[in-house]
C-alpha cells in the first residue's frame, strides 16, 4: 500500500477509482480507534465510477505515528495527503472523529471542499456531570476494558456479537498512547460557535440509538448549520459497519444531486 510521510507518521491510503470519473473525489476519514477499511463498503460501490480516497489515521491500522493532542492536527495531515494526491477540491465523509477531522479542514480550508457528510459526528462533545465523571473513571481501567466498554456501546442493541467482538479486537490493537491522547483531543474539540461559517453543503447522517454522540448533540449543531440536510438511520454509532449499504445509498444520493 502506497504511505505518505507527514510529521513523523507514515500514513497509509488507499488512491482507487478513475481519474476523469464523474465528480469530485471522495475522501473518506474514519474514526477513533477505526481504520480505513471502515469503508469498504462504500470503496467497492464509489471506486468503479469516480475517484475515491481514504487512509489510516496516525498510529491506527497500517499508519505509524504517535497520537496527537489536537484534531486540528489530524486535519493537517488530510490536508498533506491532500496536497500530495494533488486533489483540490473535494467531498469529504466522515466518521464520528473523522467527522471532527472533516469540519476543521471545511473551517481552515473552505476551498477544499465542494460537500460535507458528517457520519455520527457532532462539533462539540457535550455531557451531563455525572456522565463526563464516568467518562473520567474510566480512563483508569484496564487498557482493554476501557476499549471494549467504548467499542461494545457504540452498536445498538441486537447487533451480531462476534462482530462486535472482531471491532473490539481491531481497536484494541491500536496503541494505547494513541487511542488515550486522541480521546482526550475529541473531548476538547469545539467548533459549535464556528460552524455557522460552513457553507459547505453537508449532509448529517446519523444513528437513532447512539449514545457515543447523541442524536440530540447532532441535531444542536445541525441548527447551527446554513447548508445541513438531516438523516436519522436505525442503527447505533457504527453506522459504516452496522447498515453499510443504507449509509452508501444515503451519501450517493447527495452526491450526485443537482
Amino acid at each position: 500500500m502506497p504511505q505518505l510521510e507527514v510529521d513523523g507518521a507514515a500514513l497509509t491510503y488507499d488512491d482507487k477509482g478513475p481519474r476523469d470519473g464523474g465528480g469530485v473525489p471522495l475522501v473518506f476519514v474514519h474514526g477513533w480507534t477505526a481504520n480505513r477499511h471502515r469503508w469498504d463498503h462504500q470503496l467497492a460501490h464509489f471506486a468503479e465510477k469516480r475517484r475515491v480516497v481514504r487512509f489510516d489515521l496516525r498510529g491506527h491500522g497500517e499508519s505509524g505515528g504517535a497520537g496527537v493532542k489536537t484534531v486540528a492536527e489530524l486535519a493537517n495531515d488530510l490536508i498533506a495527503l491532500l496536497d500530495h494526491l494533488k486533489i483540490e477540491r473535494c467531498v469529504l465523509i466522515g466518521h464520528s472523529m473523522g467527522g471532527m477531522i472533516s469540519q476543521t479542514v471545511a473551517l481552515t480550508h473552505p476551498e477544499r471542499v465542494e460537500r460535507m457528510i458528517l457520519v455520527n459526528s457532532i462539533a462539540r462533545m457535550t455531557f451531563s456531570r455525572g456522565r463526563g465523571l464516568l467518562m473520567a473513571a474510566s480512563t483508569l481501567v484496564p487498557y482493554k476494558l476501557f476499549v471494549a466498554t467504548n467499542i461494545q456501546r457504540a452498536f445498538a442493541p441486537g447487533h451480531p456479537r462476534d462482530e462486535v467482538r472482531a471491532y473490539i479486537k481491531s481497536s484494541a490493537d491500536t496503541p494505547r498512547e494513541v487511542v488515550m491522547t486522541l480521546y482526550g483531543a475529541m473531548r476538547a474539540f469545539d467548533v459549535l460557535d464556528r460552524v455557522g461559517e460552513i457553507r459547505t453543503p453537508t449532509l448529517m447522517i446519523h444513528g437513532y440509538h447512539d449514545v457515543q454522540l447523541p442524536v440530540s448533540q447532532m441535531l444542536r449543531m445541525a441548527k447551527a448549520y446554513p447548508d445541513a440536510t438531516v438523516r436519522i438511520i436505525d442503527a447505533g454509532h457504527e453506522l459504516p459497519v452496522e447498515k453499510p449499504a443504507e449509509l452508501t445509498a444515503a451519501i450517493d444520493a447527495f452526491v450526485t444531486a443537482g
